[in-house]
């Protein structure tokens, strides 16, 4: 991930290592992978989120852009389906990213749970 993120310009690194300290500080336990050639954190095996840096903006994957909590906030960003996209001429949003972190988190953890009732019938 290291080697990624010095690979981009300066004020990309900047951006990019802004939200690996926000993952970090909400899921210490999420483990830092590169998956699709892209920095990735894994929370019991399973993909929680996804960042990347580009020439004029940041993304996180997935950004949950139907779910009515964000429905909203994520209206004022490019970006995919399920993509959000911070251009660098901004500060970024924390506490969308900081939310998004949370509600990923939320998800992932119901997917292991969700997997772990159905071994156990």
């Amino acid at each position: 991930m290291d080697a990624y993120i010095e690979s981009l310009p300066e004020p990309v690194q900047e951006k990019l290592q802004q939200i690996r300290a926000l993952i970090k500080k909400l899921v210490p336990k999420a483990e830092e992978c590169i998956s699709y050639d892209i920095p990735a954190y894994k929370l019991e095996g399973r993909i929680l989120i996804y960042f990347a840096g580009f020439l004029k903006h940041v993304s996180i994957y997935p950004a949950p852009r139907s779910h009515p909590l964000f429905k909203e906030a994520l209206a004022a960003y490019k970006g995919g389906k399920g993509t959000v996209q911070f251009v660098l001429d901004k500060p970024l949003p924390a506490s969308l990213i900081k939310d998004i972190i949370k509600f990923r988190k939320a998800e992932t953890l119901s997917a292991i749970e969700l997997k772990k009732a159905s071994k156990k019938k």
